[in-house]
């Protein structure tokens, strides 16, 4: 009879098991298929654009790295709202005003009469100012003096937003309990010496790592590293400088053309193709420099996890900031700087002569150049390759399997969602996501002043790319381990430097790149009215003709003389050529305006990042009051302590035992307050 009982007890014991283990994975399961059709339906279309994420289920469902990854890329989009009012503000004060540029006006004026020296030797005519109308008013749209303003806004946006960002980090780590959790590290040495001892005893075949690394075996890897790098380096260098040899070679074909509409359209022409073919160099080097940051990290063989992912995002980004920002550097920078002048002209190759700016300055190339990259790398690498590249992926392995199960048996069970779920694409890390947009951010920041409308396509993109990830984040990657991190890393520290770095390229775009301080120099020390009126004629110089070399001319009976833009001395003068003293009055001008500018700047962006407290008011009165409340339980804890040893002490002893004791112990009073 008893072991009748015992039997029916287990018996009852595990059906009650098996039930409640039913009903409990029956709730996680709805749990499960609840989470993934609200992130599909809430944040998951391009339809739900307009709404907030929900971050606090995107931390649940994928971890609290990628949590804080959406999160930051909300704020950035964000924060873009009020800099996209104001680039449009900008741009629209450049179109107002545009009509009314007296500069502008004078380069436009057929009355005025400046011949200009030929662009090109030999083939090239001479040519009249005017012709340049247009290329001078479109400048104007962005070299005016609501950019300086902008420019100056801008930086302090971005030092604005990493001060946001900080907040929102300390309220959700806060949130999500994360504030002392220190982030799991996986160290390869020692996992490498693990694989190595268990190889020995099971006789299995492993790579022969080391179970302590020293510096002369590191040092193979950092040589090749510093090496690999290098020549990069180089390869970037080297695309552009032939983009530079096209766009040389390609004027001066063009201009050789007896087809009048061919020569008129030269720049045009010549500017719009280089650009597009330094977009696909771009986007084919970005491809071939993120496997060759990948390879060059593992041959450091790192510590940890955390190391490994660090010095894959330094290299990655170097390789690929260089590569993007190259072609850039060289317009704003350097084309049109050692291009010579008139009668002795810097040649490549002893044939081509280096190009120049264009009349109207090299301030609407840059907005040309920045533009088309841009817009082409956020349409075609951060949109057309996210979307397209994983639907073909997608496809070829739906063709693969679809070639598998017909070769299977019929009466096999259909396949499970488990297995759906194994055949989406792998999640590779947040690395390519973070990166792409970091490079958005140095387009927004670094070389705003040529740009105003950048913050503008920056906000269209990310409002379309959050719902671009949150897509295949949800239906076509697996999803990944769920990783607790307390903040996003190094990227914060590269946001932070490009916004500093961005505070002195804006201030060298400003001085070098526009006509903002020559126009100012001659405005309040030159001009005699006090008005820009006559700057166009101050800013050119004149040549006599027969100082240029044979054969370099075609016309030679056109009158003395002509002009050329620079500021150095007539040909008449006993410096000749040489540069004049409104050269160096306005590169004097130019160097004080990048000292003011930076200084006025750096100390905007430290009262900035004084007044906005890193830690929100209310994070801070719930700590007071946590602490607070710890305080008291503390003080709840030792009083009743302290009472129950008063207790026990204030306890007469029996009467035989008085003798030893003595009479008992006076009541102590502690004050606990």
């Amino acid at each position: 009879m008893t072991f009748l009982k015992g039997s029916l007890l287990v018996l009852g014991y595990f059906f009650v098991a098996h039930s409640f283990k039913n009903l409990f994975g029956f709730l996680g399961k709805r749990k499960f298929i609840k989470s993934n059709e609200l992130l599909h339906e809430e944040w998951a279309r391009y339809s739900a654009f307009y709404k907030y994420q929900p971050i606090d289920l995107v931390r649940k469902y994928f971890g609290e790295k990628i949590g804080l990854y959406f999160a930051w890329l909300g704020v950035y989009t964000q924060l873009l709202i009020p800099a996209s009012i104001v680039g449009i503000i900008v741009f629209g004060y450049g179109v107002a005003t545009v009509d009314t540029d007296i500069p502008s006006l004078e380069m436009c004026d057929e009355r005025l009469n400046f011949t200009m020296c030929p662009l090109c030797d030999g083939a090239c005519d001479f040519w009249r100012l005017n012709t340049a109308c247009g290329t001078a008013r479109a400048s104007h749209l962005f070299d005016n003096p609501a950019t300086v303003f902008f420019s100056i806004f801008m930086s302090l946006w971005a030092v604005l937003f990493l001060e946001h960002w900080k907040r929102r980090q300390i309220s959700l780590s806060f949130s999500w309990d994360l504030t002392g959790i220190e982030e799991d590290e996986v160290n390869n040495e020692s996992q490498n010496a693990e694989m190595y001892t268990s190889a020995k005893h099971t006789h299995t075949h492993t790579p022969s790592f080391p179970t302590k690394l020293t510096w002369k075996d590191r040092l193979p890897g950092y040589f090749i590293n510093v090496s690999s790098i290098l020549f990069m380096f180089g390869l970037t260098f080297s695309a552009v400088f032939g983009v530079i040899i096209y766009r040389i070679t390609v004027s001066a074909l063009m201009a050789m053309s007896p087809d009048p509409e061919t020569k008129s359209n030269v720049r045009v022409t010549v500017t719009a193709t280089a650009v597009i073919i330094n977009l696909v160099v771009i986007l084919i080097l970005d491809e071939i420099y993120g496997a060759v940051a990948l390879w060059l990290t593992e041959l450091e063989i790192p510590k940890t996890e955390t190391t490994f992912e660090e010095r894959l995002i330094l290299k990655a980004f170097l390789l690929k900031f260089m590569n993007a920002y190259a072609p850039i550097f060289y317009v704003a920078f350097f084309k049109g700087r050692f291009a010579g002048r008139p009668g002795n002209y810097v040649y490549v190759f002893n044939d081509y002569r280096m190009e120049e700016c264009a009349p109207g300055g090299c301030l609407i190339e840059l907005c040309i150049q920045l533009s088309i990259i841009m817009l082409g790398k956020q349409l075609i690498q951060n949109n057309i390759f996210e979307i397209g590249i994983p639907k073909l992926k997608k496809l070829v392995r739906a063709i693969k399997d679809k070639g598998t199960a017909q070769k299977e048996s019929e009466d096999e069970r259909p396949p499970q969602q488990w297995n759906r779920d194994y055949d989406l694409a792998p999640f590779e890390g947040l690395t390519p996501e973070y990166m792409e947009m970091i490079i958005q951010f140095g387009f927004v920041s670094l070389f705003v002043a040529s740009f105003p409308l950048a913050p503008v396509f920056a906000l269209l993109n990310n409002v379309i790319e959050i719902r671009l990830d949150a897509k295949k984040f949800v239906t076509e990657l697996r999803r990944p381990v769920a990783i607790r991190a307390k903040d996003i890393g190094i990227w914060y520290n590269i946001l932070s430097g490009m916004g500093k770095f961005s505070v002195i390229i804006n201030a060298f775009v400003i001085s070098f790149t526009s006509d903002f301080i020559p126009r100012l120099v001659y405005q309040y020390i030159y001009s005699q009215t006090g008005t820009m009126h006559g700057f166009i004629d101050h800013t050119l110089s004149y040549f006599n003709v027969s100082n240029f070399k044979s054969g370099t001319v075609c016309n030679l009976y056109i009158v003395f003389p002509f002009r050329y833009k620079d500021y150095r001395e007539p040909p008449w003068s006993a410096e000749a050529y040489q540069f004049s003293k409104q050269y160096w009055c306005v590169l004097a001008a130019r160097l004080a305006f990048v000292i003011l500018f930076q200084n006025l700047v750096m100390f905007l962006s430290l009262v900035v990042a004084w007044v906005i407290p890193d830690v929100p008011k209310t994070i801070v009165e719930q700590l007071k009051r946590e602490k607070k409340l710890l305080v008291e339980v503390f003080l709840q804890e030792e009083k009743d302590k302290f009472q129950l040893i008063h207790s026990l002490f204030s306890k007469d002893p029996p009467r035989h035992q008085r003798h030893l004791y003595g009479s008992p112990l006076p009541l102590i009073s502690y004050d606990l307050v």
